[in-house]
């Protein structure tokens, strides 16, 4: 029988293999102090409660009637979509209505708006929901986001106005406001840039879902009425004090 093959002892100078713990991920750094931060959600719902437009979906948390006028209102202003939204709820008042019209009459409905894409979109949707989720909506941004049409600030919209989930979203409106409160050194059109709007959107957040239908709704108010593209009314502004960018427009 052969003799056994002895295991070579370990060197002297061998040491021992030490495990390496892997490293933690780094931690994202918030772009807006939690103090900052109250002090502006508290001034801007103030502001909104005394301000805001009566819109008809603001009336509503109806899915459905929220998603139709989150479509409508990209890229177009409210007192055009206003008739449009009416008319289009009085031909398809719900999810069924619309899923089973021919693709003809939807579009028939949608004429005039302009951005047809967003019309076959939401007849594409509305029939997959009623096919393959027993006709509901979803509640969660990462679901809708999965819908035909659906992009991040919809989804986010979707779920903190039909569901008052906290559900960040930023839209033009919402971006600009962002932009010039907290980082004007950002680029709003870029990569980096909006990754940034959207994180200083999540740090501004209420922490709970129905203090967050407020806010977002009030925030894309602000954009709309007072933080406007080309004349911001800053003395009109509420959360003027604190703003790194009211200088930039004082008159001169």
């Amino acid at each position: 029988m052969p003799p056994r093959s002895k295991r070579a002892a370990p060197s002297a100078t061998t040491k021992p293999a030490l495990k390496v713990a892997a490293k933690p991920a780094p931690a994202i750094t918030a772009e807006v102090s939690p103090q900052t931060a109250a002090v502006f959600r508290r001034r801007l719902h103030r502001w909104y409660r005394r301000h805001c437009r009566d819109l008809p979906w603001r009336r509503t948390r109806d899915p459905y009637r929220i998603l139709i006028s989150e479509l409508m209102l990209q890229q177009t202003q409210v007192s055009r979509v206003l008739d449009f939204y009416a008319r289009f709820l009085d031909r398809f008042p719900d999810l069924p209505a619309l899923a089973s019209a021919r693709p003809a009459r939807v579009m028939e409905a949608w004429a005039g708006l302009g951005y047809y894409a967003r019309a076959r979109n939401l007849h594409k949707l509305a029939r997959e929901v009623t096919t393959d989720r027993a006709g509901v909506i979803p509640h969660d941004p990462v679901e809708l986001r999965t819908l035909p049409g659906i992009g991040a600030y919809t989804a986010g919209a979707v779920a903190s106005f039909a569901y008052e989930k906290r559900a960040a979203l930023v839209d033009t409106n919402v971006a600009r406001v962002l932009h010039r409160v907290f980082a004007p050194d950002a680029a709003p059109k870029s990569g980096p840039g909006l990754k940034r709007l959207w994180r200083i959107a999540e740090d501004v957040l209420p922490r709970t879902g129905k203090a967050t239908w407020l806010h977002n709704q009030a925030i894309m108010e602000l954009g709309a009425l007072v933080c406007t593209a080309r004349s911001p009314k800053c003395g009109q502004c509420p959360v003027r004090q604190g703003c790194a960018s009211v200088d930039h427009f004082a008159p001169r």
